[in-house]
């Protein structure tokens, strides 16, 4: 179902939950977990899309709104947002209820962007939250995976335009992660990749800057295509032949090495990566004092017990906040990412990888694969049962839960 206005959204959640269905809502389908699969009704926001309007650096930004368009319209009106991560075919709605986050040790997720919000609640209200107003609902709503109420429009803050200056450079791993956080303090943006099998990283720094948009803008779509498809090619030759992944990760690395490059553009596109060949992805956000020994062991597992697989491990920094459920409350983060290509085993590598970063006090990534529960996650939120009384408060028939958040929030 796709309603056009807030009202035909509302008539939609009352008549659902008067037959005591279910409903949930679809974004764009980026998240790995399955937090949209349900067998009764899903409703898609993308008719209640765009900029609402402009008031100052603040923009009211209706909830199906994908970041891609909104990026290109924001610069067109001279505005950009603090940060994004490095994939835009999220909604906006989707993206904040998941706690989505870029890289810089000094900016949050995109959810502390958010100034106020407004939600259809499980009883057809439509309600308003702030700092300021219905507080509390406010602190919970910002990352709630669709549990309190369907976001219906987001009001955040936003920059002047800006352009941003990006420099990759390979790294020895040991000298990375000795001067990661170092880095992470001196730029405003800094990550790193990792080739398993290798001590090879690639690094991405990005900064301010004034200097003007390089001729080709951030790169070509057929340097974009070439690199993905040749990607492509090599990743269906190790799906097919498994045993092949360290090989080829450690040929990819070769490939790379020396590969310095320094590019500028508009904020919205520095960004932004394409990314054509499909994977799977478990993600989790550890306190920055851990991230460096977690990784450390990541790679001593990989490296030993020769793990088949070829996709880099991405390490990345957040700033802590003060969101209820965010992966980040209360605590400066490092955020390390998994993948494997789309129709290998990941389970055994992920379960692993899972069990390291769980030691060194890990949240996972509310849009990506992880194993935990209930009983699980809620030593790891202080704000755990005051986010539970709310999400009763206000569903108390369990209108929006599905398989995945009966096992998140009830068993």
């Amino acid at each position: 179902m796709s309603p056009g206005s807030v009202e035909d959204l509302q008539q939609i959640v009352r008549e659902v939950g008067a037959r005591g269905g279910k409903l949930r809502v679809a974004g764009s389908g980026h998240s790995f977990a399955p937090l949209v699969k349900t067998s009764d009704t899903l409703v898609s926001l993308e008719r209640i899309a765009g900029i609402e309007s402009i008031d100052g650096h603040n923009a009211r930004i209706l909830a199906g709104t994908q970041l891609a368009p909104l990026g290109r319209e924001l610069a067109r009106r001279g505005f950009g947002m603090n940060n994004l991560g490095d994939i835009n075919k999220q909604t906006m709605a989707g993206a904040v209820s998941t706690g989505t986050h870029g890289t810089g040790l000094q900016l949050g997720s995109i959810s502390t962007q958010v100034r106020s919000l407004s939600l259809v609640t499980p009883d057809g209200d439509h309600v308003h939250c702030s700092a300021t107003q219905n507080a509390q609902l406010f602190d919970a709503a910002r990352v709630s995976l669709g549990a309190l109420g369907i976001i219906t429009a987001l009001d955040v803050e936003l920059e002047p335009a800006y352009r941003l200056k990006l420099e990759k450079r390979n790294m020895d791993l040991d000298d990375c992660l000795a001067q990661s956080v170092d880095l992470a303090r001196l730029y405003r943006h800094f990550e790193f990749f990792w080739m398993p099998h290798t001590r090879d990283t690639l690094v991405k720094l990005m900064d301010w800057t004034d200097e003007p948009e390089s001729a080709t803008g951030l790169t070509t779509m057929s340097e974009l295509m070439l690199e993905n498809a040749g990607f492509g090619m090599v990743s269906r030759l190790v799906r097919a032949r498994p045993e092949w992944a360290p090989a080829m990760s450690r040929f990819i690395a070769r490939m790379s090495r020396g590969n310095q490059s320094t590019m500028v553009a508009d904020c919205h596109r520095a960004f932004s990566t394409a990314r054509l060949v499909r994977f799977q992805e478990m993600e989790y956000e550890l306190p920055l004092e851990n991230g460096a020994d977690a990784m450390r062991e990541l790679v001593e597992y990989v490296n030993n017990k020769r793990v088949l697989v070829h996709f880099p491990v991405e390490y990345r920094f957040v700033k802590g906040d003060d969101i209820w459920l965010s992966p980040f409350y209360q605590r400066d983060s490092v955020s390390i990412s998994v993948h494997q290509y789309t129709g290998m085993e990941h389970e055994s590598y992920f379960a692993a990888a899972e069990s390291i970063f769980r030691n060194h006090g890990g949240r996972p990534h509310w849009g990506k694969l992880h194993s935990l529960g209930a009983r699980d996650l809620a030593p790891l939120y202080p704000r755990w049962h005051d986010f539970q009384r709310l999400r009763r408060e206000l569903d108390p028939k369990g209108l929006l839960i599905n398989p995945l958040l009966q096992r998140l929030f009830l068993v």
